[in-house]
C-alpha cells in the first residue's frame, strides 16, 4: 500500500465512536500490535480484523476516536490492515494519536453522507482528495504537509526519531 494514494473499501462507522469501542480496554495489558488487531471493532463488528482487507478505509461520522487517550486504539486500526480513516471529525488526541502511530487520518465532513459500506473509495494525501470510486465522485479534505508525510511514510513518530539519531534513546 502506497501512502501517495491509499485504496480500499469503505467501512462506516457512525458518530462518537469512541477508544473502548475501536480497543476494548481489557486489551490495554497487551503489547504485541498484532495480537492488539485481532480485537479492532470487535464489539461492533465480531471479527473485524479477520474481514477487512489491507488499505480499507474507515469513514465515520463526528468525533471518532473520543473517550481516553490511548495509543492502542489507532495501533489496532493500523495492524488489521486499515489504510486510513476519513471522518466527520476527530477527537484532537485521537487524530495526533493516529498520525505518531504511523495511521493516516483525514477529516472531510461530506464524506459520511455520500458514501456507502462497501464502496471502493480512496485518500490522496499529499493532492488533498479523497474518492469515491464507486460512484465517481471527488472531495476535498487537507493536504498532508511533508513534515507529516515523513512521520507516515517513516511508520510513526517513534520511528522518526529512531532515524533521526540513530537509534539510540536519551535518557532524560
Amino acid at each position: 500500500m502506497s501512502l501517495e494514494v491509499i485504496r480500499g473499501k469503505a467501512w462506516k462507522f457512525g458518530d462518537n465512536i469512541d477508544t473502548d469501542v475501536i480497543l476494548p480496554g481489557k486489551y490495554l495489558v497487551l503489547t504485541d500490535p498484532h495480537e492488539i488487531a485481532k480485537h479492532a471493532m470487535e464489539g461492533i463488528i465480531p471479527g473485524f480484523s479477520s474481514k477487512i482487507s489491507k488499505g480499507d478505509i474507515i469513514v465515520a461520522g463526528k468525533n471518532f476516536g473520543c473517550g481516553s487517550s490511548r495509543e492502542h486504539a489507532p495501533i489496532a486500526l493500523k495492524y488489521a490492515g486499515i489504510g486510513a480513516v476519513v471522518a466527520k471529525s476527530f477527537a484532537r488526541i485521537f487524530f495526533r494519536n493516529s498520525i505518531n502511530v504511523g495511521l493516516p487520518v483525514a477529516e472531510c465532513p461530506e464524506a459520511f453522507e455520500r458514501v456507502e459500506e462497501g464502496d471502493l473509495v480512496e485518500v490522496s494525501l499529499k493532492e488533498g482528495v479523497f474518492r469515491d470510486l464507486t460512484k465517481g465522485f471527488e472531495l476535498k479534505i487537507a493536504p498532508y504537509p511533508e513534515f507529516l508525510m515523513d512521520i507516515l511514510r517513516s511508520g510513526g513518530l517513534v520511528q522518526v526519531l529512531k532515524n533521526r539519531f540513530g537509534g539510540v534513546a536519551k535518557q532524560w
